[in-house]
């Protein structure tokens, strides 16, 4: 049984998800975090593997790192479920998909369009024998229009949704966000849908899908800056040529140099930072109607003046007078310091065979819980026959 014990009282608390059957079909990013997440917060979640290979993800290295014979990227991404392997063209093998789908609560898939239905695992047939199912399914593009076909690539999808020109300086070319945000954000919007869902199905009875797609979710992350755009004058998005933060955003918003390392000043007043920092250059900027007409002049004075002391220094003089601002951290630099620590944010997994993985834990609290486990990523197929057993998979029991 899937039990956290609670800090308040000490006493045992079930997960939210507990008893719920999670079938994950899906590969590489979007799907496996939505299936991750469901995993963390007490679901039972089965990963459905092609024998030959498995998930995609599986080969899909950062820096070459490997572990178990698998990528790092898998192991991230994919602890805390369990692996059955399973050729859905194969008849014995399809069998026990379906039963375990009679008895699923959830189902998500991210093959292309189409492609599960050619399966026979759609929508449309899978509510006929388990009306009650949740079914999630990540695309690329959304089920139609002329980019219905093309990969569902991170990359990609950030470079079609605009977003790359949000970072970066005026001067700089399209700048992408340096993690797969389209990924893990479609992913937290699904478990967001199937959450819904499982409300709605304690009210009703009735199950439902779940459609979300990595450029609706990656357009939906810009939903302030596309408004102002939309109800603007019509003129793109301009980057400051300096420290730049955000597009719509006037000065002094950005990442500064400092001395010894960078300093980031969110929304503060001008003359408050010129009194603080000393500032004479600042005075012609006084009036707030100027802070984002003359960004670039202000960012460039800030720029300059604030390379004459350390972070520290400044932070010094900036925090007491609560000033919205912070230290630009490394991750080494990160890990070493206690507000990170206090967090207790990382955990360590062991696979079936004993590797082991530093990773991140799930950053939801339950009942002022912390939600970790020990279980990692599984081989392909490794519980395929414990699956069996535990549903009579090959009795006719369905």
């Amino acid at each position: 049984m899937n039990l956290v014990t609670n800090i308040a009282t000490g006493g045992a608390t079930q997960l939210p998800l507990q008893g719920l059957l999670v079938l994950d079909f899906s590969q590489f990013l979007a799907g496996p975090s939505a299936a991750l997440r469901l995993a963390d917060l007490g679901a039972d979640v089965i990963k459905i593997e092609r024998p030959d290979g498995g998930d995609l993800c599986r080969q899909l290295y950062v820096s070459n790192l490997e572990l178990d014979g698998d990528s790092t990227l898998f192991h991230t991404i994919n602890r805390n479920k369990r692996s059955i392997a399973a050729n859905l063209k194969d008849e014995a093998d399809l069998k026990d998909v379906w039963a375990l789908i009679k008895r699923a609560d959830v189902m998500i898939q991210n093959f292309r369009p189409g492609i599960i239905e050619r399966l026979g695992l759609g929508y449309d047939s899978v509510r006929k024998v388990n009306p009650r199912i949740i079914y999630g399914s990540v695309t690329g593009y959304g089920e139609e229009g002329p980019w219905r076909e093309k990969p569902g690539q991170d990359l990609l999808v950030q470079s079609l949704s605009g977003l790359g020109w949000l970072s970066g300086d005026a001067e700089q070319g399209p700048v992408p966000v340096g993690v797969a945000v389209s990924d893990i954000l479609t992913g937290a919007h699904l478990v967001q849908g199937i959450l819904a869902n499982l409300v709605r199905r304690g009210i009703t009875g009735e199950g439902g899908r779940v459609d979300v797609s990595l450029l609706e979710s990656t357009l939906d992350l810009q939903f302030e800056l596309l408004t102002t755009y939309l109800n603007g004058d019509g003129a793109p998005p301009k980057r400051s040529r300096i420290g730049s933060a955000s597009t719509y955003l006037s000065a002094p918003y950005g990442i500064y140099r400092t001395a010894d390392g960078y300093i980031a000043l969110a929304m503060n007043s001008i003359e408050r930072l010129s009194e603080l920092l000393g500032c004479e250059a600042l005075r012609p900027y006084f009036d707030r109607s100027t802070w984002f007409d003359h960004r670039d002049t202000i960012k460039q004075i800030l720029w300059e003046h604030l390379q004459a002391q350390t972070t520290a220094h400044w932070l010094a003089v900036l925090e007491p007078a609560d000033i919205w601002c912070a230290d630009v951290l490394t991750w080494p630099r990160l890990f070493e310091h206690d507000g990170f620590k206090a967090l207790k944010m990382l955990q360590e997994v062991q696979t079936g065979n004993g590797a082991r993985l530093v990773t991140t834990r799930c950053p939801i609290r339950i009942d002022g819980q912390r939600l970790t486990a020990e279980r990692g990523a599984p081989k392909i197929g490794e519980h395929t026959e414990e699956v069996r057993a535990q549903y009579e998979l090959r009795k006719g029991i369905a």
